[in-house]
């Protein structure tokens, strides 16, 4: 499930982009008497991730200093996180997000072999239909078909196969079954380990869906999860937030930039839903 730049991303390349100009503008709004947030904001979500990477170095040419430890000083809170995320390469976001993560401890569930970060998943897009056929017998075989779950067995399959594999897999698991992968995980596991396999099954199914379920669950209830909030849409703000938009308002009735507008307020919000695009 690599993630790659795409073109159902709400943030594309800005148009005669200069990094100097902007990162002049932005040191100006960060020294200037009172941090103008709205130039922060209007420059950093809408730049790709590569132009604002360029702006970065621009800054520190600039200034001798770098500009996500300025963002960190002139700003607070979850907008300091979110304007910080907009300004760290990718890849380091991810990383950051990961060990973020993985300070939840559920490492002993998989037996130490935390196969989730080894980089062992298969690329290849070709589907074998046979070697699905047996995947799938051997996690009916690890779990509904004994007592006591084989969870070292889902974790193999689930963490190593191709996604095009992985779906033809869930087709010959309920072939077999007659219950979902997803059920039946949801029914032999329990605590962190199931979250974390019906989140790959989820993610196998549909991505973009996936994560609107995640979005909705951030901002649903008594408060909002900024922190998980803010991750979905920096990072898959250039990969198919669009998508997500889409799902978001077939599974919920109203579109998710209304649902932002509800439920955050003041520079926070107005920065998710300059993320975020139109109001579909």
């Amino acid at each position: 499930m690599s993630l790659q730049t795409g073109e159902r991303g709400t943030i594309k390349p800005q148009a005669h982009f200069d990094a100097g100009d902007d990162a002049v503008a932005l040191r100006k709004a960060i020294e200037g008497l009172g941090t103008k947030e709205k130039t922060l904001i209007d420059i950093l979500t809408h730049r790709s991730s590569a132009q604002r990477q360029l702006i970065c170095e621009a800054y520190v040419e600039a200034t001798g200093r770098t500009l996500v430890d300025d963002l960190r000083g002139d700003t607070s809170g979850d907008l300091e996180a979110l304007l910080v995320a907009l300004a760290t390469p990718p890849a380091a976001f991810d990383c950051h997000e990961v060990m973020r993560a993985m300070k939840v401890s559920f490492t002993h569930k998989i037996n130490n072999n935390i196969l989730l970060d080894n980089g062992k998943r298969d690329e290849n897009t070709t589907v074998d239909t046979e070697k699905a056929k047996e995947d799938a017998k051997t996690l009916y075989d690890a779990g509904e078909k004994k007592w006591g779950t084989d969870e070292s067995k889902f974790v193999d399959i689930l963490c190593q196969r191709s996604v095009p594999q992985l779906r033809q897999t869930l087709v010959e698991y309920k072939n077999i079954s007659g219950k979902t992968l997803q059920q039946s995980i949801e029914g032999e596991m329990t605590g962190e380990l199931e979250e974390l396999l019906v989140a790959i099954v989820k993610c196998v199914k549909s991505m973009p869906t996936y994560f609107a379920e995640r979005l909705h669950e951030s901002m649903k209830g008594g408060g909002t999860d900024e922190s998980s909030l803010n991750r979905i849409m920096v990072s898959r703000s250039e990969i198919d937030l669009l998508d997500i938009r889409a799902e978001f308002k077939k599974l919920y009735e109203y579109s998710l930039h209304s649902a932002i507008k509800s439920d955050l307020s003041g520079v926070l919000g107005d920065c998710v839903e300059a993320i975020c695009g139109g109001d579909d």
